[in-house]
């Protein structure tokens, strides 16, 4: 009996490890991956490859403090972004109905994807939990926003060979964007 479980117990841990995919590392390509924006349509990294860095960086939940931050400042810096032959798209567990929501909130002007089942971020081999839901007030109105997962802070930076060149596990919300600039524009000054 005891032999048993512990077959089934290897077994299981084997499929387990087999299932997950190991976290992306600088060097390694990129995934091709699609998506759905906040508008609804669809999304394709391979349109966008080849041309310019594309920064993908993943956020817990959009309309919460620290995802916030770190979108506002994406928005902000977004000239400097452009004149660093950059775009950048934000990942979320988040649907298109509540990525809308964050982006008329905040006045964003960049890509916004919905991941709900978690699939972009297992790409890149990003940490994902249990979803959720949040109630937010707009213009007198109270909305729920809901995810299908709650990714980890997360951001890539994707040359335009489609290789990372950069990765952060450890994401500073109101600092991302700038050490982002910087790695760009210190990449961009070594060709």
């Amino acid at each position: 009996m005891k032999k048993s479980i512990l077959i089934l117990a290897i077994f299981f841990s084997a499929l387990v490890m087999a299932y997950a995919q190991a976290p992306l590392q600088v060097g390694d390509t990129a995934p091709l991956f699609s998506g759905t924006t906040d508008d609804g349509s669809p999304w394709k990294i391979a349109d966008h490859l080849g041309g310019k860095f594309i920064v993908v960086y993943f956020y817990p939940a959009a309309m919460t403090g620290g995802c916030t931050a770190q979108a506002c400042a994406y928005r902000d810096f977004q000239n400097d972004i452009q004149d660093a032959d950059t775009i950048v798209v934000g990942v979320s567990g988040d649907n298109p109905a509540g990525l809308q929501l964050f982006r008329k909130a905040h006045d964003l002007n960049f890509t916004l994807l919905s991941d709900e089942n978690g699939a972009i971020a297992k790409k890149f081999g990003v940490p994902t939990r249990e979803g959720g839901k949040i109630s937010k007030e707009l213009a007198g109105k109270f909305y729920d926003l809901v995810r299908g997962v709650t990714t980890s802070r997360w951001t890539f930076i994707i040359d335009n060979n489609g290789k990372i060149v950069y990765k952060n596990e450890e994401v500073n919300p109101e600092r991302d964007t700038e050490e982002v600039l910087s790695f760009i524009k210190k990449q961009k000054a070594s060709l």
